[in-house]
């Protein structure tokens, strides 16, 4: 079994062979391209529903499939293939990758806890050296995003909006999705029974795939790309034999004169119908928020040479058998499924589920991936996340997160019953994304690639004047079913900016009511307090100083361990943090105080460590940091409030086979034979019957007496047991506090902590060895 961690830097060495990149490619298909390979099945309908009719000119349906090949191509094509997709945060894609790109080049941070030693990991790269010597825009537009906190709040807004609206995303295109493929029964049966089978067909299939989800995609996931593929396939085959069957000169439409002979004749109706239209472009997003699995190489070769060109000519095939079939019986009669040579109907439907169910799939993912981001940098309030493959990084599940998207999906489609106002719907979440996607990389050209803000004047100003476009022809359907994914994204952002500020406001106490290390050193050597044998774990959030509840507990309990470690679990914004960096240790105080710190750091898309494994790595990292000795502080010393500068980067104990090793031996079998390289340090034979611990520590280089000393404590302490000292705080807005304060703190953010789970680690720690501290929290 392989170890999530160990996966995660495969990614990097994706470009090893042409194999390689095309069997990537191959599998892309599936993961990324299937929302927009199916979005054939609802464009046309959704468009010719009220607002434009189809005339016997063919004006209007040439005019559709001009807006069409063009929006793809510049859209999907241009922007997310040839520029958005460079805009990578170390392989990692979407919203929030974007975001942590912008917080790591100007400084600008959600996370409160952040240290200059994080800007020396390896992922922590910033591409371009911009020049400081000559002071120029982005230099300028930096300088303004650090100072100012209202330019730092409405980045974090923007990018919580672009969040919310993939959120809305994921309940409208499985619902959308679904309920189209599903709609090829009305052919098959009158229209008066067609309604009463759709919809409970649709919420069948939806019910069965939010069921499925926690076993996770990776049993059936190799069917998705050939799903995909065989749906590609008929769609154009379907198109190349409608183009040549009906109207072999239906290419001329392509020309973008059609597209203003179409706006000329149907004015408003036709501005009004793009809210349709736009439907061609859904699922684009996901070529950038799934970058992470794939390489930018295989996700421009699958999108270049597959997708585009089928997604063209069944977009031209539809077009071409409309232009010779004008008497239309009933509205539903402009579809997909009309267009399909009717022996292959019932073929055609039963790939077009499964392919909808396999987009479908994609969204909820990626809903679950960008959760898991957003909860990991302090915006969204914490939740259970389950692994559901061990090899395959980043396959996981959200039971929460699941049944809320289930029941919202199901409440949509009994709701709406019609792919009209899903469309819209789904086509205002769509292009918001793209607007939000649009203003970040505007930023990003600036400020991380130091390129001319004139380039990112004119990138926001083209693709921001097409997508803004789209987005008013979406938002006056606002009665008509767009009011969904605005009420959906209200209520995500409003909760995740409540935990967010909540989040920050107990920071901020813990901040200013930490604890100098001189209060420390003024108790003496033996700092005035009973020291039992064993290993003292106290989690907090403060990455320097020592936290107020450490004080209050010793004012209430005036007795600690013989080892204290202070570990703080914190997020970094970069996607991985790679384990041979992830432990930074050091000693606060003089060493014979036996208190030591421990930062552990993970990226937005680690997998959080916390079994006995971690357990192992953290006694490791404290006792690799005393053997190497580099965060040595002699004696005492006065400047100690800057000891996460004298921190030193331990690495898993997996990742340094040349470090020290912890074994646990039972005491009947403590003679273990040495071996030349290595030398073991043993712990004192003990009367009772207990597991035994030993360190095993390289010969070289040698190590002084006090570090073996430190060293023989720790085993004992270690082989005395590790209890774990966990803060219970109780957060309340101070008196004087504005009725908003009050409203959010005593209200909203008491209410989501006491519904979300705990941090993680606290969900492992044994509960004989857990002991919680209250403390009450003003803001």
């Amino acid at each position: 079994m392989m170890d999530p961690e160990g996966g995660v830097h495969a990614n990097h060495a994706k470009k090893e062979s042409w194999r390689a990149v095309l069997t990537l490619a191959y599998q892309s298909l599936g993961v990324v391209y299937g929302d927009l390979s199916t979005s054939p099945l609802y464009v046309y309908k959704s468009t010719f529903a009220e607002d434009i009719q189809h005339s016997e000119t063919n004006e209007e349906i040439y005019g559709v499939l001009s807006f069409v090949f063009w929006t793809l191509t510049l859209v999907p094509l241009l922007k997310y293939v040839f520029i958005v997709l460079k805009a990578d945060d170390n392989g990692e894609g979407g919203t929030f990758a974007l975001y942590s790109l912008l917080c790591r080049h100007a400084r600008v941070n959600s996370l409160p806890n952040c240290q200059s030693a994080d800007e020396e990991l390896s992922e922590y790269k910033k591409d371009g050296a911009a020049s400081t010597e000559t002071p120029n825009f982005g230099s300028r537009l930096k300088s303004a995003l650090e100072k100012h906190r209202v330019l730092q709040r409405f980045l974090l807004v923007l990018a919580l909006i672009g969040t919310c609206m993939v959120i809305g995303d994921g309940v409208l295109t499985p619902a959308i999705s679904v309920f189209s493929a599903v709609s090829g029964l009305e052919l098959s049966m009158e229209k008066e029974h067609h309604k009463y089978v759709e919809v409970p067909a649709a919420c069948i299939i939806l019910i069965g795939l939010f069921a499925l989800q926690h076993y996770g995609t990776h049993r059936v996931g190799f069917l998705f790309a050939p799903v995909v593929v065989t749906w590609l396939f008929c769609i154009s085959a379907i198109g190349l034999y409608n183009i040549f069957h009906w109207n072999p000169h239906v290419y001329q439409a392509l020309s973008p004169y059609y597209m203003y002979t179409f706006l000329k004749k149907t004015q408003r109706g036709g501005w009004m119908s793009l809210g349709g239209i736009l439907l061609c472009i859904t699922g684009s997003e996901a070529m950038f928020a799934d970058l992470g699995h794939f390489s930018q190489l295989s996700i421009k070769i699958a999108f270049t040479s597959v997708v585009y060109p089928s997604l063209i000519l069944a977009y031209m095939g539809q077009a071409a058998y409309l232009s010779q079939h004008h008497l239309i019986e009933s509205d539903y009669r402009i579809g997909f499924y009309v267009s399909v040579p009717e022996k292959l109907r019932w073929p055609v439907l039963v790939i077009a589920i499964l392919a909808a169910v396999v987009g479908s799939q994609a969204i909820i993912t990626g809903t679950f991936s960008i959760i898991k981001q957003c909860s990991a940098l302090g915006c969204f309030p914490r939740v259970k996340i389950v692994h559901t493959s061990s090899k395959i990084h980043g396959q996981i599940y959200i039971p929460e997160i699941n049944w809320i998207l289930m029941l919202l999906c199901l409440a949509v489609t009994i709701g709406f019953r019609d792919t009209n106002r899903l469309g819209n719907a789904s086509g205002l979440a769509v292009i918001t994304v793209m607007l939000v996607t649009t203003c970040l990389m505007s930023l990003v050209i600036v400020l991380c690639w130091h390129q001319s803000v004139f380039f990112a004047i004119g990138f926001i100003f083209f693709f921001g004047t097409i997508e803004a476009l789209y987005f008013s022809a979406s938002l006056i359907k606002f009665l008509e079913g767009a009011w969904v994914p605005i009420a959906l994204a209200f209520i995500f952002l409003i909760v995740m900016y409540v935990w967010h500020y909540g989040t920050l406001k107990k920071y901020e106490f813990d901040v200013q009511n930490k604890i100098s290390i001189n209060w420390l050193l003024s108790l003496g050597p033996s700092l005035g307090i009973v020291r039992v044998r064993g290993i003292g774990i106290i989690h907090t959030e403060l990455v320097s100083g020592i936290p107020a509840i450490f004080s209050h507990f010793v004012t209430n309990l005036p007795a600690f361990h013989q080892v204290l470690v202070f570990l703080c679990i914190k997020s970094v914004p970069v996607p991985h943090v790679r384990p041979e960096e992830r432990f930074l240790v050091g000693h606060i105080g003089p060493r014979e105080f036996r208190l030591y710190r421990c930062i552990v750091r993970y990226g937005y898309r680690d997998v959080h460590k916390d079994d006995l494994d971690f357990e192992k790595d953290l006694v490791c990292s404290v006792a690799e940091s005393i053997r190497s000795g580099k965060v040595e502080i002699n004696g005492v010393d006065d400047n100690s409030e800057k000891d996460e500068e004298k921190m030193t980067v331990v690495g898993s104990s997996s990742t340094h086979p040349e470090g020290i090793k912890m074994c646990d031996d039972d005491a009947d079998n403590a003679q273990v034979a040495g071996t030349s390289e290595l030398k073991e340090i043993r712990s004192p034979t003990v009367v009772r019957p207990r597991k035994r611990v030993r360190f095993i520590v390289p010969e070289s280089p040698k190590i002084d007496r006090g570090a073996r000393e430190e060293l023989q404590e720790l085993m004992e302490a270690r082989e005395a047991g590790i209890a774990y000292i966990l803060g219970h705080s109780y957060v309340k807005a101070k008196p004087g506090s504005s009725m908003v304060k009050k409203l959010v703190i005593n209200y909203g953010y008491d209410f989501l902590r006491r519904n979300s789970r705990g941090p993680s680690y606290a969900l492992c720690v044994p509960h004989a060895s857990t002991l919680e501290v209250g403390m009450n929290y003003l803001v």
